[in-house]
């Protein structure tokens, strides 16, 4: 290899180093002539010999030269480590007690309207459409005001929603037909075994594992649902069985829909309005199939002379209370995972269960207290071990 210095000099000045590859153990060391002394920018210096690279380093000793950096004080140092902040995880701890707080607000209002309706026009299919419509038309108007931004969605987005829609349209019609045929409260004590099917469906469909508490903790939730509906004074089989496939169809929906959720650009309140939306088009022609325009005429006529101009209000309050807690709900949802959504929604059943049997003066037996009571402790140990 051959490196060619030159200086910038008056004079054409040329250094030339020949280098060959050094034999370590056999080469000896080569001296350099001394520079003759000149006139500045007027020497000629030419090394005939081959100058290896050994030559310039003393054998058995070798320096390191270590510089060491110094920033400039002037700026500050830019280190990008995020530390967990004890302020912003209080503020997101009382964001999701505010959801959680008006999502079973809106829940007990709701339940009371709902449940209003379906004694005086019992058709719940009709009655879980209309609440589907106006959660759609709502959303439609955010969307067109700009009041919500609209969400970007695809053809893949829409095809993972499809089964969230599916659940959900089953579960919200089977919830619908339960308290159709039996109390507020007795529906909302069947579907507080909700975390028992939660397990159950993420261990044998997921294949999860819990520690043994988690398992000690359903049998409180079983026994006490259990209990309570042998014990109910005004029992029927399809309202029992409404609960518990709303039970099952809701787990499906939370799992698909956090799922869903993962990964996605649609906010939780976009996304609960894509959903009404989807499964608005799948119950449609089903409600229409099962019960008709001409029974929900007559029914809608005898409702009105009965009740007055008020049942109209009544089908307008369940509908928009209806889109509204679901709508917070998933906005919680957006946040917490599957089993923790599923206690939150156990735990709102407290508040439904207590005012539904105040308002509607439901006779209780004591058993029956004793059944549904054992089952909210279940789900609040289950909460505590989960």
């Amino acid at each position: 290899m051959f490196a060619t210095l030159r200086q910038p000099v008056k004079s054409h000045s040329l250094i030339t180093l020949s280098h060959q590859k050094p034999a370590l153990s056999n080469a000896e060391p080569s001296s350099v002539p001394s520079l003759p002394s000149s006139k500045p920018g007027n020497f000629n210096l030419s090394i005939t010999k081959p100058l290896h690279v050994s030559s310039l380093l003393k054998p058995r000793k070798s320096l390191v030269e270590c510089n060491a950096y110094e920033a400039n004080r002037s700026e500050p140092l830019d280190v990008n480590i995020e530390l967990p902040s004890a302020q912003s995880e209080t503020a997101r701890k009382v964001k999701l007690g505010i959801y959680f707080a008006t999502w079973w607000a809106l829940n007990v209002v709701f339940n009371i309207y709902n449940k209003k309706v379906l004694n005086a026009f019992p058709y719940p299919w009709l009655t879980s459409t209309l609440a589907l419509a106006a959660g759609s038309l709502m959303m439609l108007v955010s969307w067109a005001t700009r009041l919500v931004e609209p969400p970007k969605t695809d053809l893949g987005f829409w095809k993972t929603l499809l089964p969230v829609a599916v659940a959900h349209t089953i579960g919200h019609v089977a919830a619908t037909v339960s308290m159709s045929k039996v109390a507020v409260s007795f529906t909302h004590i069947i579907k507080s075994g909700e975390p028992a099917f939660t397990v159950f469906v993420s261990r044998f469909l997921l294949g999860e594992t819990f520690p043994m508490p988690v398992y000690l903790s359903l049998v409180p939730i079983i026994g006490g649902c259990a209990l309570a509906a042998a014990t109910e004074l005004n029992f029927n089989m399809i309202g029992f069985m409404g609960a518990m496939i709303s039970n099952l169809a809701f787990v499906f929906r939370n799992i698909f829909s956090k799922k869903g959720m993962t990964g996605k650009s649609v906010s939780g309140m976009n996304y609960y309005a894509c959903l009404s939306m989807l499964s608005l088009l799948l119950l449609t022609p089903f409600a229409i199939a099962v019960e008709g325009p001409q029974a929900w005429a007559a029914g809608w006529q005898k409702a009105v002379s009965d009740i007055g101009p008020s049942f109209v209000w009544w089908v307008a309050a369940q509908s928009i209370f209806y889109h509204l807690y679901n709508q917070v709900s998933y906005m919680s949802l957006d946040q917490i995972s599957p089993l923790t959504f599923s206690i939150g929604n156990t735990m709102k059943r407290i508040s439904v269960i207590v005012s539904s049997i105040i308002i509607f003066h439901t006779p209780v037996l004591p058993i029956n207290a004793i059944g549904a009571a054992i089952a909210i402790l279940g789900t609040f140990l289950y909460s505590q071990v989960i």
